[in-house]
């Protein structure tokens, strides 16, 4: 519910799900406090002090911040427990989407929280034919602080709270599993609004490099958690067709990883094809035997290509990864088009897609999003040469 959906043709970036139990790392060592050795570009900068890499993040924050040397601390944390260089670059570009984001508040408010959380539960109510009154009844029983679910919804100002009350709805009361079915409706979280799904699945991949005892939604909810799983998904993965503009990693971060990458295939393909398709980088739907405009436009290309539509298929589940462009379609589609046209395609776009979410009450699109954050990265490291 309070996640931003993009939606655009109907095919939609997910990341893979994983179990909400934080995988722990051991204590951390010393080596986390300084400078890790792998920059997302570029060569890794000369070591530095951790109270160094502070000082220079706490510089760049607003200087009315609340904790900021806290702040600094966390995040210069962040960048070590993942190995990613604290270069004013990706210090700027985490600090850019945190302001856009939530303005530096690890649990920001949202106006109407209340309202939107009541009006998503009656909705799926509705959906599953249960009438509005049993609703009204299920939310008037004690909840286990004391207060009644209605008077804990009417008063949440925060997703973390939302999500508090869902959890103890979902697992107490018989209608909430019906409606709910286990599914926390809350799905993003902290001061950079990532994704819990992407937090629970990188987990899976990476242990977290700090002490938690709490599930990998509750860590999302703090500001060195949040901070953590936003930078990751921001910058922990290698994008080599953005040739190392961030804008196209400020799209991704909205859209989901390759977004951009997969936007400029889908606009290749539409070259080749002749078929206007929607920029979305969401390049297949998960069942083969229907396949969406993307899929069905690359499969209009067999013959020119040389290839079946089950190497097609197989192709385009790449686009979830970072090799997809040196797979077999990828490379054809873009010399088609090149031949066709009679001009270089760009390797990366921005993906056109409409952010809808009861949180939005006016038209915003991805590439707004983008292009607002990238703003603010380069008044950061303005900020930072003078």
């Amino acid at each position: 519910m309070a996640e931003i959906h993009a939606v655009a043709g109907g095919e939609q970036l997910r990341p893979r799900p994983g179990p909400a139990r934080l995988a722990l790392a051991g204590p951390l060592l010393g080596a986390l406090l300084g400078v890790a050795g792998c920059a997302v570009e570029g060569p890794a900068a000369p070591q530095r002090s951790a109270e160094a890499i502070q000082a220079d993040i706490e510089a760049l924050l607003p200087a009315r911040l609340p904790q900021r040397s806290a702040w600094a601390v966390d995040l210069q944390l962040v960048f070590a427990g993942l190995k990613l260089a604290p270069s004013t670059e990706n210090v700027c570009a985490v600090l850019a989407v945190t302001e856009q984001e939530s303005t530096f508040n690890a649990d920001p408010p949202v106006p109407n929280l209340g309202r939107i959380a009541r009006e998503e539960i009656v909705r799926r109510a509705g959906r599953l034919g249960v009438p509005e009154i049993a609703v009204t009844l299920a939310l008037q029983l004690g909840s286990p602080d004391g207060r009644s679910y209605a008077d804990r919804l009417a008063a949440a100002k925060t997703e973390r709270e939302l999500s508090a009350i869902y959890e103890a709805f979902i697992g107490q009361v018989p209608l909430g599993q019906r409606l709910f079915a286990g599914f926390n409706p809350v799905r993003t979280g902290g001061p950079m609004q990532v994704s819990i799904d992407f937090a629970e699945a990188h987990v899976q991949q990476r242990p977290y490099p700090f002490p938690a005892a709490a599930t990998v939604r509750h860590e999302v909810f703090t500001r060195r958690g949040g901070l953590y799983f936003g930078t990751a998904h921001l910058l922990d993965y290698p994008a080599a067709a953005y040739g190392g503009t961030l804008l196209y990693r400020f799209a991704d971060f909205n859209a989901g990883r390759w977004a951009s990458r997969n936007a400029a295939f889908q606009q290749a393909l539409s070259v080749a094809s002749g078929r206007k398709l929607d920029l979305d980088g969401d390049l297949f739907l998960p069942d083969p035997s229907q396949p969406g405009q993307t899929e069905a436009a690359a499969r209009s290309l067999g013959d020119a290509l040389g290839l079946s539509a089950r190497s097609i298929r197989r192709d385009l589940e790449r686009s979830r990864s970072e090799d997809f462009d040196r797979s077999d379609l990828a490379i054809k589609v873009f010399a088609l088009a090149e031949q066709r046209s009679g001009q270089p395609q760009p390797r990366a776009v921005l993906p056109r897609i409409v952010l809808q979410s009861p949180k939005i009450t006016r038209r915003l699109t991805t590439e707004w999003f983008a292009r607002r954050v990238d703003e603010r990265f380069r008044r950061c490291v303005q900020r930072a040469a003078g």
